[in-house]
């Protein structure tokens, strides 16, 4: 008489990048005869995959992980068991444990990798991770720590997952990365957290500028060149791709932009903030005036182009002219999409390190959200992009 099959289930917390790689891990899953369950109510096996860019968002996976032991205490059903990965995995184990003890396992969220097919749910449109990894430091952001040092995937590998998707049917497609601008350029600059956890001394000065952390391409970008080769297959319609960022959108991926109408004409490019001195204590690498560079570019070129973005309220030390000046920003530019999150402090990254003593308080920070959500997304409800 045969076993009955083990059947898993994935719940995911945070960005696309964390969707993709649960459908990665779904991948493995089947690949050892696991079916997907309905519901964690009724599986053996159930994948935590967490999301860690605030505090709230490591709240809420404390919240479920209860929600389930409650219910299994509850219940006549044998609990599954539990496996934590994402980019919480940035706690040390004994720290997560100390969290979370009951959880089962512990997975890196960078060992999860592309030994086996994904299992997608929409028949149409397909993330495809081309990089894993971040090199660089803004001082807000947990997921250097998360998600380790930036590793490009090899473009065969990329090029022939896009052929079997294509073979399967599939028309659109995202390409997925932390930053995806500084895909296939040569790596250099050190570990931060080591830096920094070895120097007493540390400071906003001795952070190096994000776009240290690659050699300069001396022909075209090669993500330019990955869009243009994606571009050849007749069946491929819509390429979207996320995230960017100001300091290496090169001329190069606009003209593309500008040339290429496979490319979606929503293009995501985050600001985090509207005043120049922030943007230097979060070491951003960028000014405004460059960032306005960039937007009117693309404009330039098409018309058509939508943008949208990213901003935190509340970062330490930041004043209400400050804020002020990205209300004005907002004004200016009319972004169409705008996430709005206000200021976490994460352990471990530099701002949480070096500005303890700036911190703003909260009542401050959500009004400040409000402003600018009401601003940037209420007002353009009637004709906001489609963001997948």
């Amino acid at each position: 008489m045969s076993s009955k099959q083990k059947t898993y289930y994935i719940h995911t917390f945070g960005c696309q990048s964390n969707k993709s790689d649960s459908e990665r891990i779904a991948g493995d899953y089947e690949a050892r005869g696991y079916s997907e369950a309905k519901a964690w109510q009724d599986c053996d096996e159930l994948v935590i995959n967490t999301c860690a860019i605030r505090k709230r968002a490591e709240d809420k996976v404390l919240g479920l992980v209860q929600n389930i032991l409650k219910h299994f205490r509850e219940s006549d059903k044998p609990r599954p068991k539990l496996i934590l990965t994402g980019c919480m995995t940035h706690h040390a184990n004994e720290r997560l444990y100390e969290l979370l003890p009951d959880i089962d396992e512990i997975l890196p969220i960078n060992e999860v990798g592309f030994n086996q097919a994904a299992v997608r749910k929409d028949k149409k449109h397909a993330w495809i991770p081309i990089s894993v990894g971040c090199n660089s430091y803004c001082t807000y952001c947990i997921v250097p720590y998360s998600r380790g040092r930036e590793k490009s995937r090899d473009e065969a590998d990329i090029m022939n997952e896009v052929q079997r998707l294509v073979d399967q049917g599939y028309n659109e497609i995202t390409l997925l990365g932390m930053n995806v601008n500084s895909w296939g350029l040569e790596k250099v600059g050190v570990p931060m957290r080591k830096m920094m956890m070895e120097d007493d001394n540390f400071t906003r000065e001795d952070l190096p500028d994000n776009q240290t952390q690659y050699l300069t391409s001396t022909d075209t970008p090669p993500f330019v060149r990955l869009l243009q080769n994606i571009t050849k297959f007749d069946q491929i319609i819509k390429i979207r791709f996320m995230s960017s960022n100001p300091w290496d959108f090169h001329d190069e991926l606009i003209e593309e932009i500008g040339n290429n109408k496979k490319i979606d004409r929503y293009v995501h490019l985050p600001i985090q903030s509207g005043s120049n001195d922030v943007l230097y204590r979060m070491n951003r690498g960028y000014t405004v005036e460059k960032y306005l560079a960039v937007v009117n570019k693309l404009r330039a070129l098409d018309s058509d182009v939508v943008i949208g973005t990213d901003i935190i309220v509340g970062f330490p030390g930041e004043t209400n002219e400050e804020f002020n000046e990205t209300v004005e920003l907002a004004k200016k530019i009319d972004w169409k999409v705008g996430f709005v999150a206000i200021y976490s402090p994460r352990p471990g990254t530099a701002s949480w390190r070096l500005y303890k003593e700036d911190e703003i308080p909260h009542k401050i920070k959500k009004k400040r959200w409000e402003i600018l959500d009401k601003i940037i997304n209420k007002d353009n409800m009637s004709d906001r992009p489609k963001v997948i």
